[in-house]
């Protein structure tokens, strides 16, 4: 393939989605769920109340709560309310586009292809750290989820990720602690989101950060990570980034075309309002679900994030 800067959208056409199929009993759970969540929304006269809306209409939002919390309506609940209270706080879908562009001038994570079950692939290189530890890299990585959501293909509700650490470094890979953090909100408020993670040219100085981060991880999570796979066969090799063993896809990272597709894809402005794909171009009035609030979408908002700690 030629060398190109254009970003991968859709999967493979014949890609193996796996979508769940519930009982009866389990479909009048969720339906209990749902309700239960419903009554926790903020009121109309609120501003964020369109946002939690959307997020609950997700048709796979509620089974996802039931589903990670093992069909108990009691954890289920426990953990719905979670993130509801979580995604009041952080706001993970105003986050500002522009405030977290500087931290992509490297791609150390990219949002580029599917693998076979038509999972969006995030890939992390932490080799390609470029601005030194803050609350900005957390966002930029919650930014870089909701993407992969927007990016999600019919019947796949989950994403994949690729740790690849070629070149990385200690003082270049992310403290314990930040990793802690992210565990936190990957495991606690995207629950049932991650399919698989991959972890490939792990450096033997680095065995230590797996080992310090274990004790956090669920067995779930444990059990969807593998390490030093064929990624053959995960990844349809047109779709696998041409630096890895088969991969075809010659991408060419360029930091401004790269976060303009993203956004633009995803309808994502820079400020965090969302617009629906086509109507940029079409001249209709964009949607805008609610304001963002520039303090609590950028660096300036410590306690949402000491939160997750």
């Amino acid at each position: 393939m030629a060398k190109t800067s254009t970003v991968l959208t859709t999967p493979v056409p014949n890609y193996q989605a796996k979508p769940h199929v519930y009982t009866s009993e389990q479909t009048a759970q969720i339906d209990e769920l749902r309700a239960y969540a419903e009554t926790l929304l903020l009121p109309p006269s609120e501003s964020y109340h369109a946002n939690e809306v959307a997020w609950l209409a997700d048709p796979g939002c509620v089974p996802r709560y039931m589903r990670a919390g093992k069909w108990k309506m009691d954890d289920a609940k426990r953990r719905i309310a979670g993130t509801i209270t979580w995604r009041r706080e952080f706001k993970p879908d105003l986050i500002s586009a522009d405030e977290v562009k500087i931290e992509a001038e490297t791609g150390k994570i990219i949002l580029n292809g599917f693998d076979l079950e038509g999972r969006p692939i995030l890939y992390m290189r932490p080799g390609r750290e470029n601005t030194p530890t803050s609350d900005r890299q957390l966002l930029h990585l919650i930014f870089h989820l909701e993407r992969a959501i927007d990016f999600l293909p019919p019947g796949q509700e989950t994403v994949a990720i690729i740790v690849d650490y070629k070149s990385a470094t200690a003082s270049t890979n992310p403290s314990i602690s930040t990793a802690r953090k992210v565990l936190n909100i990957l495991q606690q408020h995207y629950v049932e989101r991650l399919g698989r993670a991959i972890v490939v040219n792990l450096p033997f100085l680095l065995n230590f950060f797996y080992k310090g981060i274990s004790p956090f991880l669920d067995p779930v999570t444990r059990d969807k990570m593998k390490f030093n796979p064929s990624l053959l066969d995960l990844v349809p090799a047109e779709q696998l980034d041409a630096s890895f063993d088969g991969g075809m896809y010659e991408y060419e990272f360029e930091p401004n075309s790269y976060w303009e597709q993203i956004c633009r894809y995803s309808g994502v402005r820079g400020d965090g309002t969302r617009f629906k794909r086509g109507e940029e171009s079409s001249g209709e009035k964009p949607i805008v679900l609610a304001e963002p609030k520039v303090e609590e979408a950028t660096v300036a908002q410590p306690e949402a994030i000491k939160a997750t700690a």
